[in-house]
């Protein structure tokens, strides 16, 4: 599949020209956009952080950043979905936690076709597991089997996914919080559409409901005591802060992009020059690269930090929180530099807008990052 020597962020630059195309009808109608998949599949996208044993690229997370910001910029809902899929086959090459016959099964379909997989963790009652509850979805044992019944949000890209690695509680005289490998195609999972914010609409960020869903007894992903706060390696939870910053960076450089073209091209007729000879304008359009700068170079510092094995902390929560506070701010300005064509759904600032702003979803929120980072300075002050 990948006997093709290709530069994997200038494939995702050239394919994201073609999904730009299409982004508005996915905006406008909801739809899930297959056919962006069957497409990173064929260029070999799938499998970038793939070990090349398996078929991949055996990229790390600074080149996976560039790919999802570039794929980003076309179609940011395909990107998101991708940034989750990697994060799965990131964290299966990079920890060893997945039996062999696990990775094996999901490796082998992600050569074959487009084989995806995503997490699912969050509940509409306790919200994300950053938030500390334990999962209301309970695994319980059948003889050779798990019967799992619950229900799941945020299940983003559930149309085109294989499979979801699921957080469940067993219900063992010691209860486990357990990742099963659960195919969607299982009888008993159904899909509930609940996805309607107020961007990033073409993601299908839905919920699934499980019903007796039978899973054999050897397919759990990994487990820990439940009494045990859930674990998070650093490097893992950098790798998936950090690609869902690269997204809402994507966004954001599409906004700048379309609002510096008009600057520089739109001439009103009272100014009888380019709106970009306007002092205030440049002022704006010089903030929105400032923002810019600094977005791409909090990423690829952390980027190129987890690809050399360097403690890096708390700095993927910590980057998040910059970087898609900076995308938020830069599609607000440019939409205040646009003015009125700027509202025009036809061109689009509006629609980058909206997703950035849906960046703000993502667990744990800004303010929860804001918390942890205090409790952790005052920690390390207690301890002197």
């Amino acid at each position: 599949m990948l006997q093709e020597k290709i530069d994997p962020v200038d494939k995702a630059r050239r394919l994201a020209v073609d999904f730009a195309g299409h982004a508005a009808h996915y905006d406008k109608t909801g739809d899930f956009p297959f056919e962006n998949f069957t497409r990173l599949f064929d260029a070999g996208l799938l499998g970038l952080v793939t070990a090349v044993e398996h078929g991949g690229h055996g990229a790390g997370l600074a080149e996976a950043q560039a790919v999802i910001s570039e794929i980003a910029r076309g179609e940011p809902s395909t990107a998101l979905v991708l940034a989750m899929h990697y994060n799965s086959h990131y964290s299966l090459r990079r920890f060893a936690k997945w039996p062999d016959h696990l990775a094996e099964r999901v490796l082998t379909a992600n050569r074959l076709g487009p084989a995806l997989i995503n997490a699912a963790q969050a509940e509409p009652r306790i919200g994300s597991p950053a938030h500390g509850a334990l999962p209301e979805t309970i695994a319980r044992r059948d003889g050779d089997v798990w019967r799992i019944t619950g229900h799941k949000s945020y299940v983003t890209g559930i149309p085109v996914l294989k499979w979801v690695s699921l957080l469940a509680l067993t219900d063992e005289e010691e209860p486990r919080l357990a990742s099963f490998l659960v195919p969607t195609d299982s009888p008993g999972l159904q899909i509930e559409k609940a996805w309607n914010a107020a961007g990033m609409h073409a993601t299908a960020s839905d919920d699934i409901i499980l019903n007796d869903v039978v899973i054999p007894l050897d397919d759990i992903i990994e487990s820990q005591p439940a009494s045990e706060p859930l674990r998070r390696e650093e490097h893992a939870t950098a790798f998936f802060f950090s690609l869902i910053s690269a997204v809402y960076h994507g966004v954001a450089l599409s906004a700048r992009d379309r609002v510096l073209a008009f600057a520089a091209h739109h001439t009103p007729a009272s100014l009888g020059a380019p709106l970009s000879t306007v002092p205030r304008i440049q002022d704006g359009l010089g903030e929105i690269e400032v923002r810019i700068a600094t977005n791409a170079r909090l990423l690829r510092s952390l980027g190129e930090d987890v690809d050399a094995g360097r403690v890096v902390g708390m700095d993927g929560m910590h980057v998040r929180h910059v970087v898609i506070d900076n995308a938020v701010a830069i599609t607000s300005l440019a939409l205040e530099l646009a003015g009125n064509p700027g509202l025009n759904r036809d061109f689009q600032l509006e629609r980058h807008h909206r997703d950035a702003i849906t960046a703000r979803s993502h667990a744990p929120q800004s303010h929860m990052i804001r918390t942890i980072a205090a409790r952790n300075a005052l920690g390390h002050l207690a301890s002197r």
